[in-house]
């Protein structure tokens, strides 16, 4: 396994719609695997596959609690099937937008399907913190980040940051 490089915005790859995983390989499984040291390395919740240059449709999620033992979702392919209509706000940071957070509101619950890395199909249906997660992760895979959920003012500040803390690097 491999800790990998984590894109920051602005990078163009972030903007890109991922493509459809047609197979589960041996490949596959290595990058979930590497996605999700990665995402404990970070540290983070959550991690997309163009988060670390890959335009495919694989994300890994992790939200258990501190004493809790570890779970990563390693999904491929993931797709919101349904939403509640109640909607819930949760304050949103991202590893490819660091250092910077601000409130999203998002649909409350979701139904999810995905294919796991054995190539078995499954559905969840997913609240609170893990369906804010889901969401976030599932908006990487179309070339979305949080910040385009918030007003256009937040994300100039916000950009504005992340330009002076990439010069200053």
């Amino acid at each position: 396994m491999a800790i990998l490089p984590i894109l920051t915005a602005p990078d163009p790859v972030l903007k890109k719609k991922a493509e459809h995983v047609e197979e589960v390989t041996d490949e596959i499984r290595a990058l979930l695997d590497d996605m999700v040291e990665t995402m404990y390395d970070a540290p983070g919740i959550g991690l997309a596959a163009p988060q670390v240059g890959v335009l495919k449709r694989i994300i890994v999620i992790d939200v258990t609690q501190e004493g809790e033992e570890p779970f990563a979702y390693k999904m491929i392919n993931p797709e919101v099937i349904w939403e509640s209509e109640e909607l819930s706000l949760y304050e949103e940071g991202c590893l490819s937008v660091p250092e910077s957070f601000s409130e999203v509101e998002r649909p409350s619950v979701v139904k999810v399907t995905y294919t796991d890395e054995h190539g078995l199909a499954h559905e969840i249906e997913a609240d609170g913190l893990l369906a804010t997660c889901v969401q976030h992760e599932i908006d990487h895979l179309n070339g979305t980040l949080f910040i385009d959920h918030i007003s256009r003012i937040k994300r100039s500040i916000i950009m504005r940051k992340l330009n002076k803390m990439k010069k200053s690097a």
